[in-house]
């Protein structure tokens, strides 16, 4: 959810940054395709936060499946 959230976003600001470069405001353009990057670094940071999760959380299942299974 929260990468969505960050995609999202960037995407918004490579179109503002688009439309700054359009009427000719570099400064804009380059704020706004910064934030850009900046939110697309936080989806993909969001994204691996929730891989990481999800395998840790696979790995304490089969540990305890493994425990189970000596008792």
């Amino acid at each position: 959810m929260t990468e969505r959230v960050w995609i999202i976003l960037a995407g918004a600001m490579v179109f503002v940054s688009g439309t700054f470069v359009w009427r000719n405001n570099m400064s804009g353009a380059f704020v706004t395709a910064t934030l850009g990057a900046v939110a697309w670094f936080l989806s993909y940071r969001a994204q691996m936060r929730a891989k990481l999760a999800a395998a840790e959380e696979e790995s304490n299942e089969q540990e305890a499946d493994e425990e189970s299974d000596e008792n």
